[in-house]
């Protein structure tokens, strides 16, 4: 049986993707199918508006750190739109083709903008809230802590991180999906990879031990995700 009693330090395919764009096209839908149809967005989007909700302001700034092409924002933006909640939100990645094609399927929201930018070279950036979907399990444990403390630094309500929980049940269950729901192969590997780079609860408690002057809530989803809410307290806001 596979051993999945710590993370893999494999490397994913799209972590130095070589295919055009149009392939890249294609990967990102591939991957925002797998985010919607198993509840991916939906993590994400209710603990933000969670967060909003015990947070009232006249507006808010949000920031999703590896945005990719940029599908979670435009739909935050559709809720916020709906709710008559007025948000701005940036998207940072450091793939220059995918925020091309964010720029392309965003130009119809002008509260979302891009940054082709590291985390750690952003220049004094404040924001309300900051998110990372299926972006955290791309660092190594080693590095984890650093890139915790920069992203309760830059937010000041709180950070919402949801990212796989390494499990068996997840990565078989993932292979049969990915025959039906998956067109790229690209895809289709890397889902698998991202699983065994993923998370066990002990792991993320370790993790928020290293965080402190926050609240942290970490919570297991359907299918296979932790999601985790770092509150700012009121004395460190």
């Amino acid at each position: 049986m596979m051993d999945i009693s710590v993370r893999s330090s494999q490397m994913e395919l799209l972590d130095n993707f070589q295919g055009s764009p149009m392939e890249l096209e294609v990967l990102l839908e591939d991957i925002n199918r797998v985010n919607r149809l198993l509840g991916g967005v939906h993590i994400t989007s209710n603990a933000v508006f969670k967060l909003i909700q015990e947070n009232k302001k006249e507006s808010y700034t949000i920031l999703d750190i590896g945005c990719s092409d940029g599908d979670i924002l435009r739909k935050l933006a559709l809720r916020a739109r709906r709710a008559n909640i007025t948000i701005q939100f940036i998207g940072l990645d450091l793939n220059g083709e995918a925020l091309e094609i964010a720029r392309k399927k965003s130009s119809s929201f002008p509260e979302i903008m891009y940054l082709e930018k590291d985390v750690f070279l952003l220049e004094a950036l404040e924001v309300d809230i900051v998110i990372t979907t299926l972006t955290l399990h791309h660092f190594s444990s080693a590095k984890i802590p650093l890139f915790l403390e920069r992203f309760v630094k830059m937010a000041r309500i709180g950070v919402i991180i949801n990212d796989l929980h390494r499990s068996l049940w997840a990565y078989y269950l993932f292979k049969l999906f990915s025959v039906i729901f998956i067109h790229s192969s690209t895809a289709k590997h890397d889902g698998l990879i991202s699983i065994l780079k993923g998370f066990k609860k002990k792991e993320l408690l370790t993790f928020s031990d290293q965080v402190p002057g926050v609240d942290h809530q970490i919570s297991w989803k359907w299918a296979f995700r932790y999601r985790w809410i770092l509150r700012k307290r009121e004395e460190n806001i």
